[in-house]
């Protein structure tokens, strides 16, 4: 069994240095750690230069992570692919505590580990996991303290509920490359890991590290911290993944309804800021039935008013809402 590890990165000349020394620091070393740049244009090729030849590295023009990744894959030698953003950290045991899903369970297909919020350096305590809905982890098989497998697919838990990060993951890489890779039909949309981890979640063993293994790095520079902009980017996802897998076809009431919901709450937050164009392009996306709704389409006529009446307008709205839901 041998382990490469991809790190697809773009202009994170100041974080990559973390993310490679948390990977080379790994109790189970990688057979090969392959960082993919996709047209940087800060110091990421000097950096990626004092890693040689410990790191290997590709440079492509700029394509998006999701091409940038699959590049990665392409290029593995390892009968494993681990995948690390390159703004996120690992701890030591982390490969090693993957791989055991595979020698227990020879059949997997992914594994995913548990990870916690790291910022300002700092790292969190609040798991991931342990925020999944109940339920969530019913059907688990267990096969060690920290390991274990669901043995059926959970595309409806991940339609609700998403705890699984690229840079938690592991996959078979022949497993991988013969179901599709990441999926870069959503390349460059907010949220686009979601669409290849639900094709994970078809496949079976799906195997988890109930343990927190992994840093995901909230800064400045990354998306995940704008809720209005991930409901938005999960919509569209959701949609896409609706339209062009016809084996998610028993699922299509749970995605259409986790759509609806995801829309009117990214209209709710742009609202909420007065970003009314923003209310006015969230609105069209919605599906017909939220457009008839009272409250969107107070909203969107709101948004169309005039400058110097939206602002007194839409607050008052906002003081109604508060006033309802403390009420209610």
């Amino acid at each position: 069994m041998t382990i490469s590890v991809v790190i697809p990165t773009y202009n994170r000349a100041s974080f990559l240095p973390a993310t490679l020394d948390a990977v080379l620091a790994q109790t189970l070393p990688p057979d090969e750690i392959i960082v993919v740049d996709d047209g940087s244009e800060d110091e990421t090729q000097e950096v990626l230069r004092s890693y040689a030849p410990r790191v290997r590295h590709l440079r492509i023009p700029n394509s998006g992570e999701l091409v940038a990744r699959n590049t990665g894959v392409r290029a593995a030698s390892g009968n494993l692919v681990a995948f690390c953003d390159s703004d996120d950290l690992w701890r030591p045991g982390f490969l090693a505590a993957l791989a055991a899903l595979w020698q227990v369970e020879p059949r997997t297909a992914v594994g995913y580990s548990d990870f916690v919020i790291l910022r300002d350096g700092t790292w969190g305590e609040a798991s991931k996991f342990a925020a999944a809905p109940p339920g969530f982890w019913d059907g688990l098989r267990v096969a060690g303290p920290d390991l274990a497998f669901f043995d059926h697919p959970i595309v409806d838990r991940l339609i609700a509920f998403q705890p699984f990060f690229p840079s938690c993951m592991m996959v078979s890489r022949d497993f991988f490359i013969s179901v599709g890779g990441w999926d870069e039909a959503v390349n460059r949309i907010v949220g686009m890991d979601f669409a290849t981890t639900l094709r994970m979640a078809e496949h079976v063993p799906f195997g988890v590290v109930r343990r927190p293994l992994v840093g995901i790095r909230k800064h400045a520079g990354g998306y995940s911290a704008d809720v209005q902009k991930m409901n938005l980017g999960d919509s569209r996802v959701l949609r896409h993944v609706l339209a062009t897998r016809p084996s998610l076809a028993p699922y299509a009431d749970q995605i259409r309804a986790s759509i609806a919901a995801r829309c009117r709450a990214a209209l709710d937050t742009a609202f909420a800021r007065s970003d009314f164009d923003a209310v006015r392009a969230i609105y069209a996306e919605l599906p017909p039935a939220q457009q008839r709704s009272l409250i969107a389409r107070a909203k969107f006529r709101v948004s169309m008013f005039p400058a110097w009446l939206r602002s007194p307008v839409s607050a008052a709205l906002l003081r109604a809402g508060s006033l309802r839901a403390r009420w209610s």
